[in-house]
C-alpha cells in the first residue's frame, strides 16, 4: 500500500514542474528582453541533470530491480527493451506534432513587442490560421509535458530525493516552452492574457500525466513494474535532453557555455546523489 504523505508530494512535485511553463509565459508578459545565456546556461544545466541521473542512478535501479525479479540476462534485456521504449513513445509523441506548431521551435520574448504590424503580409490577415497555430502550439505542450508528469511522479513516488532533481531539471526545460506557446498564441489572439492563460494551462498536463499513471498503474504496482516503468522513464529522459534541451540551449547561446551548464548540472547531481548514500 503506498503511503498517502509520499503521493500528495510526488504530486506536488509534478504539479510545480508543470506549472514552469508559467513561469516562461510570465517572462513574456512582463519582461522586455531575453537572456539568452541565462537561458543557454541553464537548458544545458536541465540536461546535465537528466542524463546523468538517467545513466547513473534510474537505469542503474531499474536493472537491480528487474534482474532481481526476473533474473539475468532476461531482467536485463527488459531493462535495455523498456529504455527504448521509453525513446520510441516520446520520439512518436514528438513526431505527430507537425513541424511549423513544435513546440520546442524557440521564441524569443522581443518578439511580443513587435507586434501583428510586422507579421508577414499573408500571415499577419490570416487570423484563423494564427489562431489554430497557437491553440495547436499549446496542445502539443501538454501532449510533450504528459510523459514528463509522468516521469517526474514516478520518481518522487519511489525516491523523493531523486524526484526532486528531475522535477527541478523538468521545471527549467518548462520555462522556455511556455514562452514558445505564449508567441504564437499572442500573435493569435492579439491578448498578452489570453497568451499566459493558455501558456499556463498547457502546463497541467503535467499533473494530469501523474494523475492517470497513479490511476491505471498504481493498483498493480509491483517490483516488475516499477522497474519497467524506471527505465522507461530513463529514456523518455535521455532523448528530452539529446533531441530538445541540448539544441535549445545551443541556439540560444554559445556552445561553451552549454557544456558548462551541463557538466555543472551533472556534478550537482552527483554531489546531491552522494549526499543521500
Amino acid at each position: 500500500m503506498l503511503d498517502t504523505g509520499n503521493v500528495l508530494f510526488a504530486f506536488g512535485l509534478t504539479l510545480f514542474a508543470g506549472l514552469a511553463t508559467g513561469i516562461g509565459s510570465a517572462l513574456a508578459f512582463f519582461a522586455r528582453t531575453t537572456n539568452t545565456r541565462f537561458l543557454s546556461l541553464s537548458l544545458g544545466f536541465s540536461a546535465g541533470v537528466m542524463l546523468y541521473v538517467s545513466f547513473v542512478e534510474i537505469f542503474f535501479k531499474a536493472r537491480t530491480e528487474l534482474v532481481a525479479t526476473l533474473g539475468n540476462p532476461v531482467g536485463t534485456w527488459v531493462t535495455v527493451g523498456a529504455f527504448f521504449g521509453g525513446i520510441a513513445l516520446i520520439a512518436l509523441i514528438d513526431r505527430l506534432v507537425p513541424n511549423y506548431e513544435n513546440p520546442h521551435e524557440l521564441h524569443s520574448i522581443e518578439e511580443m513587442d513587435r507586434g501583428l504590424a510586422n507579421l508577414p503580409d499573408n500571415e499577419a490577415h490570416d487570423f484563423a490560421r494564427l489562431r489554430r497555430m497557437g491553440l495547436f502550439t499549446a496542445l502539443a505542450i501538454a501532449i510533450h509535458n504528459f510523459p514528463e508528469g509522468l516521469a517526474t511522479f514516478t520518481a518522487a513516488l519511489t525516491e523523493p530525493s531523486l524526484g526532486v532533481a528531475i522535477a527541478l531539471a523538468i521545471a527549467i526545460h518548462n520555462i522556455p516552452e511556455g514562452i514558445a506557446v505564449s508567441v504564437p498564441i499572442y500573435y493569435a489572439t492579439g491578448s498578452r492574457r489570453q497568451a499566459f492563460k493558455l501558456s499556463f494551462l498547457s502546463g497541467l498536463s503535467e499533473p494530469v500525466g501523474a494523475l492517470v499513471g497513479y490511476l491505471l498503474l498504481m493498483p498493480f504496482f509491483t517490483p516488475l513494474l516499477f522497474g519497467i516503468l524506471f527505465a522507461v522513464v530513463a529514456g523518455i529522459m535521455v532523448f528530452i535532453s539529446l533531441d530538445e534541451l541540448l539544441p535549445a540551449a545551443e541556439e540560444f547561446g554559445e556552445h561553451h557555455l552549454t557544456i558548462c551548464g551541463v557538466i555543472a548540472g551533472m556534478a550537482v547531481m552527483a554531489l546531491s546523489l552522494l549526499l543521500f548514500l
